[in-house]
């Protein structure tokens, strides 16, 4: 193909600042009405809170398990913050597969795959006799009204998994992991990957206070 070709088909794609503007004026309209108790319900931009008060002031330290849940396959990590060390985070990962089945399944299929390959990990690591502070990213709309709880409103991308929608995901997890027995977590806070985002570049730098995510889905969010 051709360059102008490509340029044709490029060219019908563009937009121009009328159009922009249009579509900032909406934008910025749907996001009032967000926030607004009275349009919230019809409103296209949600502007769900995170109850996230504030970003890391340098002063934390610990060791910490985070679930990342919500893209094409599910990651762990394992964080060390200590501050006596030059190299003062540490982090190690692993990635599992979500297979269709699962994510097409039922909730308790899909927490149970959670909490399975939660336990391999610590398993790994030797951890599971260690009731680490766990931070879950959930990258789909939740309605909060605590940091530790998030009831899902509605699945996005490939997610479909039945008797999820309108119930606590904290509690699901909670419950597949008690089921297994053999190692417990403390969920402290369950976050929205933009969240996740922007807490992890303000522990570098303070003036950080958006997170955007632009992937399999896109989201934003600001402090």
């Amino acid at each position: 193909m051709r360059w102008d070709q490509i340029d044709k088909y490029l060219y019908a794609m563009r937009l121009s600042d009328e159009i922009l503007i249009d579509i900032l004026t909406r934008f910025k309209k749907e996001m009032k009405n967000g926030l607004s108790r009275d349009y919230n319900p019809t409103a296209s931009v949600k502007m769900l809170p995170t109850f996230v008060r504030s970003i890391p002031d340098g002063s934390e330290k610990g060791d910490f398990i985070a679930l990342d849940l919500g893209g094409s396959s599910f990651r762990i990590l394992r964080v060390q913050v200590n501050h006596e060390k030059s190299q003062n985070v540490s982090m190690e990962s692993e990635v599992y597969d979500t297979p269709e089945n699962i994510v097409h399944g039922s909730g308790s299929q899909l927490f149970d795959h959670v909490a399975e390959c939660l336990g391999d990990f610590m398993e790994k690591r030797k951890i599971k006799d260690k009731k680490l502070p766990v931070g879950f990213t959930f990258s789909f709309p939740c309605r909060q009204s605590k940091i530790d709880e998030a009831v899902l409103i509605t699945w996005t991308k490939r997610f479909k998994a039945s008797g999820v929608e309108g119930a606590d995901v904290v509690k699901l997890l909670n419950k597949a992991i008690k089921k297994r027995g053999d190692y417990d977590a403390n969920i402290v806070a369950v976050v929205n990957d933009t969240v996740g985002t922007m807490m992890t570049c303000g522990y570098d730098d303070q003036q950080c206070e958006v997170g955007l995510i632009i992937g399999t889905g896109t989201n934003a969010c600001y402090m």
